[in-house]
C-alpha cells in the first residue's frame, strides 16, 4: 500500500512539474467568443533549440553525426526535419483542435479566406529521445496570436504556451517527428480547452 501511494505521489508531482502553462500577453479569450473559423498560419522563424546557439547549429551537429555512420543520412534527417512540419505537426494540431468542438462549431484550417487569422509561432522545439531504456519527451513552446485577417494590428488574443510535452505509442515513440507532433496535438488541446472554458461561455 505504501509503495502504491509513493507511486501516486511521484506521478502527481511530475504532472505538476510538467503541466502546461499559459501567459496571456494581449487581449482575452472573451474577445474570441463569436468566432467560428480561423485561417491558420504556422511560423517557425528564429526557432530556439535547447543546448544549441541556433537551429542551423543543431542541424549541422545532427547531420554530421549521421554522416559519420552512413553517407546521405544527414541530408535525409534535414529533409525530414522540415517536411515533418507540414506533414506531421500542422495536421496534428488541426485535427486535435477541431475534434474538441462538436458539429464543427469552431474550426481552424489552412485556407486563407477566414475573417480571423490564428498564428501559431513555435518559439522552442526539443525533439526528446527514445533509446529503449532511456527516453525523454519532446517539448515545444509557442505563441498563439489571433487577429482580424484584414487588420493584423488588431490583435484579439496573444498568449505564450510553455511546457508542452509530446509522447505516445505506449512508450514506443522512437520517431522524433512523431513525438513532436504529439506536442502539437497537446498544444491544440490546451488552447481549445482554454477557449471553451474562458471564451465561449
Amino acid at each position: 500500500m505504501k509503495n502504491k501511494l509513493s507511486l501516486v505521489f511521484i506521478f502527481l508531482f511530475s504532472t505538476l512539474i510538467y503541466a502546461q502553462k499559459l501567459k496571456i500577453k494581449e487581449g482575452s479569450f472573451k474577445s474570441l467568443k463569436d468566432i467560428k473559423e480561423y485561417s491558420l498560419i504556422f511560423d517557425y522563424s528564429n526557432l530556439e533549440i535547447p543546448k544549441f546557439d541556433s537551429e542551423e547549429d543543431f542541424l549541422k551537429d545532427k547531420m554530421d553525426k549521421r554522416e559519420e555512420k552512413e553517407a546521405g543520412s544527414g541530408e535525409e534527417f534535414k529533409k525530414s526535419w522540415f517536411e515533418d512540419r507540414e506533414n506531421r505537426y500542422e495536421p496534428k494540431f488541426i485535427e486535435s483542435f477541431n475534434k474538441r468542438f462538436e458539429d464543427n462549431t469552431v474550426n481552424v484550417n489552412k485556407r486563407e479566406n477566414s475573417k480571423y487569422t490564428m498564428v501559431v509561432k513555435t518559439t522552442l522545439m526539443y525533439a526528446g529521445y527514445n533509446v529503449g531504456v532511456w527516453r525523454q519527451n519532446a517539448k515545444i513552446e509557442a505563441t498563439i496570436t489571433i487577429f482580424e485577417s484584414d487588420n493584423a494590428d488588431k490583435i484579439l488574443f496573444s498568449g505564450d504556451y510553455t511546457k508542452i510535452e509530446g509522447n505516445g505509442a505506449m512508450g514506443y515513440d522512437f520517431n522524433s517527428g512523431y513525438r513532436i507532433s504529439e506536442a502539437y496535438a497537446k498544444l491544440a488541446k490546451e488552447f481549445a480547452k482554454n477557449l471553451k472554458k474562458k471564451g465561449l461561455k
